[in-house]
Order: C-alpha cells, then structure tokens, then sequence
C-alpha cells in the first residue's frame, strides 16, 4: 500500500494505492485559502498545506478502510514554481509566493533582458524564464522584503517542503527543479551564477536544496510525523516531483506518442521525450520528466478559474452551468472572452487582463457567457497545442485529466477545438495517482520486473473507455473559424 499527496492551488488531494493489484482503495481532500492581491499577488501559508496534508490523508485512509501501518512508501507531487524560505532553524520565513503570481513580472524582465532576452535564456538554461518561474521570486523578495532575504537559509519548492517536513532532508528532484529558472534542463544542474547575479554574497547558492533523482527515497518519515499522520514510522518518502511530472506518470505518459492535457485551476498540455530537444518557441519549457526524460510543456494561467468566475457570477452550479454551455452555439453568437484574469503565460501576455468582446443587444446572455469562457480558456491551450506540435511533438491522442475532464461537455468541446481523439484515465487525480506510483518505484528492488516504472503503470493506470471523446468534423470546421479570429485579437494584444 502506497500514499499518493498532490499538493495543489485549491487543495491538497491523497489517495491509497495498492500496487499490486493497480487499484486506489480510497481517496481524501481538504482545502487551501488563496492570498491574492490586485498587483498579482498570489500566496499561500505552507501550514494549510500541513493541516490539509493530515485530514486527506486521514480521509484517504478511512475510504481504504485500512490502517495507516500498512502504507510502505508516500510519493508527494506539488503546485511548481512557489517559492518556500526557511531560516536556518527551518521555519518558514513569509507566505509561499505560487506558480500564479505575477507580482515580480518586472523582476523577472529584468532577470530575462540580463540573459540576453528568451534566445539568450534557451540557449542558458534550456527554458525562457517567465513571470511566476522562481528565480524572479527571489529577486522580488531582496527587493521588497531585505529582511528577510537576509535569514534565508533554505530556498525550496512546495513539494520539497512537504518532503522537509516529513523526513527532515532539504532535496529537490530534477523534474521539479527545471521550472526554477535557475536551472539548467541540458545539463540537469543549478545555473549557480544565475543565483550570484542576484546576491553575489553566496547566500543562495548555499541555499539550494540537494538534487536527487526521481527514483530514490529519501528516507523514512520522521517519528513525530508518523505519529501525527497516523502511518507507519518505517514508511519511506520518495523523491516526489512537480504536479505536472507525477502527471504524466498518473498517466502512463512516459513515452513518446500521447500527450496529457490537465484542466485544473490552469491548463496544461505536455508529452514524454526521451531527448532534451529545446523548442524555439520561448513558451514550450523543456523541462526535466521524474521518468529519466524531458517533458516538453505548456501552461495557460487562466481555466477553470475563469469558468468559477462566471459560475459565481451568475450563481449557478456545476451542472447548471454545463447545461447553458451546451445550450449556446459555437461561438457563442459572436462573444469572445480574452479569460486573462491573472495575466497569462501562454499567449505569453503577463500584464493583460480578461476581456469580453462582440457584446451586443443579442447575444449578452446567460448561455453565451458561459460558452464563451469554455472556449477562450480552451482556445488558450490550443494556442499551446499547435507551439507544441511545431516543435516536433506527434500527438495522435489526449490523455485527459483534473477536475473539468469529469464533464462530457468539457470533453466535448476538447476534442472539437483541439481536433484530436480523447480519453480519461479512471482516475482523473492523476498526480496524486503518480506520486503514490514513484513512491512503489522508488521503494522497489532493483531486480524485480513487476516493478519496473513502465510495469507499475500498466498495472495501476487504467483508461476509461466510457470516456472516450472523438472530435467531430463539423463541429472542427466551426471551431477553427472562432479560433482564428482568438488568434487575430491575441496577436493585437502582444
């Protein structure tokens, strides 16, 4: 028995694994508050991380109808790019900035033009640093807050912390480093004199967590913990990794060929290769797989957040809210929303905000809100599809997965836009999915082919043919003439 943790924007998901048979006997959740601010901001307390860590898992447990001595192995998938400064004591020093904030964007210029812009940034690191990376972070944090850039002795990602936290060892695993910003995705090591750029006393250099890779553990839990959570004091943490690299494991996507489309609070898109081959698109991130490869990707920052807004809005349900997106027509009756409400990463527009366009007398209703978000978040990620497909990467089906693949609607109106064939995994968490999947490789003996990576997949992710979704050529044709006209306003606005 494994427990998988995803550590997430909204909150924190946990799920028991029985290995050997590929079933999750049960799952849990527990949620986070969100500080946000008009500049940006977007910051979370690590202790709601802690306290939701707990109540999944006892939920989990409870569904498994098991005892938490019988967990061998916890793998922990986190939110990437949030920044977690702990003093030398190991005390977290301000609330953790996310992947969401776009309050250091002019740091983060600034970082970009000393690289030599995006060209001089891939050629560095292998990524184009963006707003919400990192490393724009720590300078953000000298800047604005010197105090406490003065007591930073530990610099970690969320998962990392989680990982501090449970065994008492500051590592960092490759997949989840590469979207720092100061790290080099070729090369798999820290880009330290990035890191001297910004403070050239050495503070951060001698603040970097150890690299590990993906298949090692890290140790067992530590005894206090153990007793708090419930589980077994010989239970050993696995390395973990990003959301997105336990993604693609929850997913079986560790080899070319398919691509796994998250729909969460962002969107994301990304597919296995077994080469770092560096797109020239400055928005596709090669970043580093937790499966020995690279996991070339992208992100929009705007998805069902944008969806909950207008749900909120017009005070309606999930269902309810489904039912009106499927009683507009395609288009919207000429509603187009620009859904940038935190900015947006890709289309690279970090400054722009949300805009609803072709308002008239007519087609301002109800129905044609709700559509005309679906489509412009969607539209967002198809823009990502095709940087994506002109890198190279074949995608001939769409492994999809969070909290909107469960709508048929959502489904739907996936495969139409993308053009492309769908199908859910059975269990759409797919990072808590994957983490408790490393945490089995990680704790496996070297010579047992039942446990081989590629093995533990094929046993424990299982499709939902129920699922599957195949676009339909009418439907494409219609989508393609709105997306087209998306991609003449993106192009105005950058």
């Amino acid at each position: 028995m494994y427990l998988g943790i995803d550590c997430g924007t909204q909150g924190t998901k946990a799920l028991v694994l029985d290995a050997g048979t590929g079933r999750v006997l049960g799952e849990g959740s527990a949620s986070h508050t969100l500080q946000s601010g008009a500049n940006g901001r977007r910051e979370q307390q690590p202790s709601e991380w802690l306290a939701a860590f707990a109540q999944a898992t006892r939920t989990a447990l409870a569904a498994a109808g098991i005892s938490g001595e019988q967990i061998l192995g916890i793998g922990v998938s986190g939110q990437q790019h949030g920044l977690v400064l702990l003093d030398e004591h190991g005390q977290v020093l301000r609330p953790a900035k996310l992947w969401c904030d776009t309050e250091s964007a002019e740091q983060n210029q600034r970082l970009l033009d000393y690289l030599g812009g995006e060209t001089g940034s891939l050629q560095r690191l292998g990524v184009a640093i963006a707003p919400g990376y990192t490393v724009s972070k720590l300078l953000w944090t000298r800047e604005q807050h010197p105090e406490v850039f003065a007591r930073i002795a530990h610099i970690l990602l969320p998962h990392d912390y989680l990982n501090y936290w449970l065994t008492g060892r500051y590592c960092s695993e490759y997949g989840d480093a590469s979207g720092t910003g100061y790290f080099d995705v070729r090369r798999r090591r820290w880009d330290t004199d990035l890191l001297s750029h910004i403070d050239p006393s050495g503070r951060l250099q001698a603040a970097l967590p150890e690299l590990v890779e993906s298949h090692q553990s890290l140790g067992r839990i530590l005894p206090d913990v153990a007793r708090q959570l419930g589980l077994n004091p010989q239970a050993r943490v696995a390395s973990g990794g990003g959301d997105n690299m336990m993604g693609a494991l929850g997913t079986g996507n560790i080899r070319p060929g398919a691509i796994t489309m998250s729909l969460g609070t962002s969107g994301t898109l990304y597919a296995y290769d077994d080469q770092a081959r560096v797109s020239p698109h400055p928005q596709v991130a090669t970043f580093c797989s937790s499966s020995g490869g690279w996991l070339p990707l992208i992100c929009t920052m705007n998805l069902t957040n944008a969806s909950g807004l207008i749900q909120q809005l017009l005070a309606l349900d999930i269902q309810a809210f489904g039912e009106l997106v499927e009683q507009a027509p395609i288009g919207a009756g000429g509603l187009l929303m620009l859904p940038f409400f935190n900015g947006e990463r890709v289309p690279a527009l970090p400054t722009a905000r949300a805009s609803l366009q072709g308002m008239d007398s007519d087609n301002l209703t109800r129905s044609n809100l709700c559509r005309a978000v679906v489509e412009g978040t969607l539209f967002g990620l198809r823009y990502g599809l095709d940087l994506l497909r002109a890198s190279g990467l074949e995608s001939q089906t769409i492994r999809l997965i969070g909290g909107a693949a469960k709508s048929p609607v959502w489904r739907q109106v996936v495969a139409d836009i993308m053009g492309t064939p769908l199908v859910c995994p059975r269990y759409t968490e797919a990072a808590a999915l994957g983490a408790a999947i490393q945490a089995a490789w990680c704790l496996a003996p070297g010579d047992d082919p039942q446990a081989t990576l590629a093995a533990l997949c094929e046993r424990c992710v299982h499709l939902d043919a129920g699922s599957e979704t195949r676009p339909d050529p009418a439907r494409v044709a219609q989508y393609e003439t709105v997306y087209q006209r998306y991609r003449e306003q993106v192009a105005q606005l950058q």
